[in-house]
């Protein structure tokens, strides 16, 4: 899945406020171990359908069902706290078969071509905690501009490892991880590796280190540094601005920078990519409008870490980055356009949609290096997409919270390194809390 960031940075404001105010919840607030234990469960439904319109591209239908079963201990009262993390995830294939497989909703077996009837795994994560700092082992789910395992088919992906968040500051979340393996969202197993996703090309561990600060309730920062073992550095700035105009309207900007270099035994080859965009979003009651400028300077594209299983994960927070593609080709430039509407002001809570139209254009292969597993861009490419997403969930009654969510994505290319597609995804949740 490719992320849709929708240019709304007071929504992205916001999270970094969620985040670094749980993180302060601190050790001397804990309640024990079973007292503050919580255990959920959530059954996802997922119909994808992919038709590509090209020659020999298989298209791709699917259907399945998905169980998380996600278990979350207390901490154990005193100086420093210990507690457990506990997961169990199921997939099970309701529709799919030889030539319609491949759309990362399941596992398929190598020597039909058939999708697996279904597949889990087991898997969990110790965790101690010192007053505001927190420390993970094991089966995690980092979500960072650097390292973001996605949650977009039947069950998440996963990365194993450690990773430490720090709030001792008020308002400074210090993050950083240290990951060895991966579990991706249509594999069963949890030893595999890292990918360079445009290049295919497997690397060693990935380590970072980043902070976020809030500095007000209008503006935040962001920064990271990472290295994935013999691909690439990679180092990331954001800054995020509110600037409410009325009770009813808004102004939100959002910018985002990355910039990467190839480090070790360059499996990738030779990569020196800066990359970055800017998102304004404005708003009046119920509608946001927003338009985003994105840039990617360098000869080879601005490429991010996947999994194994071969689906994009969400390590891209430039604001182009859209349901089918990134607009992240050599040298290209793209612009957005989005609107989105929230019906609750219309006496329909629990109704939303937004639309977006991206054009991208100056894609430049040209200055390759033929040798390079990026070395599929054409000169001159140029590209748009087109995505829908209409949204509606259930606020009260037996099925509260009960969440139906409908995306349509359109993609036309003159160009080599992509093809034409449309793509439809229905998908349909319903969390409960049991504990």
């Amino acid at each position: 899945m490719k992320v849709q960031r929708s240019g709304l940075s007071l929504m992205a404001l916001s999270a970094s406020v969620l985040a670094i105010t749980a993180a302060q919840a601190g050790q001397a607030e804990s309640n024990g171990f079973i007292e503050d234990s919580t255990l959920d469960l959530l059954a996802r439904n997922v119909y994808w359908h992919m038709d590509r319109h090209a020659t020999g591209a298989q298209d791709n239908r699917e259907w399945g069902q998905g169980f998380h079963l996600n278990y979350s201990s207390g901490y154990t009262q005193g100086t420093v706290g210990f507690g457990v993390d506990l997961n169990g995830y199921m997939g099970i294939k309701l529709d799919s078969g030889r030539g319609r497989s491949g759309s990362g909703l399941l596992p398929v077996d190598s020597s039909t071509g058939r999708a697996e009837d279904e597949f889990g795994s087991l898997g969990g994560a110790v965790k101690m905690r010192l007053s505001n700092s927190e420390l993970k082992y094991g089966q995690l789910r980092p979500y960072n501009p650097v390292i973001a395992v996605a949650d977009a088919r039947l069950v998440p992906a996963t990365a194993t490892g450690f990773q430490l968040t720090s709030a001792e500051v008020d308002g400074l979340l210090i993050d950083a991880g240290h990951f060895t393996s991966s579990k991706d969202f249509n594999q069963a197993g949890s030893r595999d590796g890292f990918y360079a996703g445009y290049a295919g090309v497997e690397g060693g561990n990935v380590d970072y280190l980043g902070a976020n600060w809030v500095a007000s309730d209008a503006l935040s920062f962001s920064a990271y540094g990472s290295r994935y073992e013999d691909l690439w550095r990679q180092y990331y700035g954001n800054a995020i601005y509110n600037l409410p105009l009325t009770d009813e309207q808004a102004l939100n900007f959002d910018f985002n920078i990355y910039h990467t270099r190839d480090n070790g035994k360059s499996l990738a080859g030779d990569i020196d990519v800066t990359a970055w965009s800017l998102a304004t979003a404005y708003s009046v009651g119920a509608h946001t409008f927003t338009v985003a400028h994105q840039r990617v300077h360098g000869d080879q594209p601005f490429d991010y870490l996947t999994l194994g299983g071969g689906g994009f994960q969400d390590s891209i927070y430039l604001a182009n980055s859209s349901q089918l593609v990134d607009f992240n080709g050599p040298g290209e430039r793209s612009w957005r356009a989005t609107y989105a509407m929230d019906l609750a002001s219309y006496g329909v809570p629990g109704l939303s949609f937004y639309v977006s139209y991206i054009r991208g254009d100056n894609v430049d292969g040209s200055k390759m290096d033929p040798t390079s597993p990026y070395a599929y861009y054409g000169d001159s490419e140029k590209h748009w997409e087109r995505d829908v997403n209409v949204q509606y969930v259930v606020q009260s009654g037996a099925a509260k919270d009960l969440k139906f969510r409908l995306r349509q994505a359109t993609h036309r290319i003159s160009g080599t390194s992509d093809v034409d597609s449309d793509q439809v995804r229905f998908i349909v949740e319903y969390p409960l809390s049991v504990l």
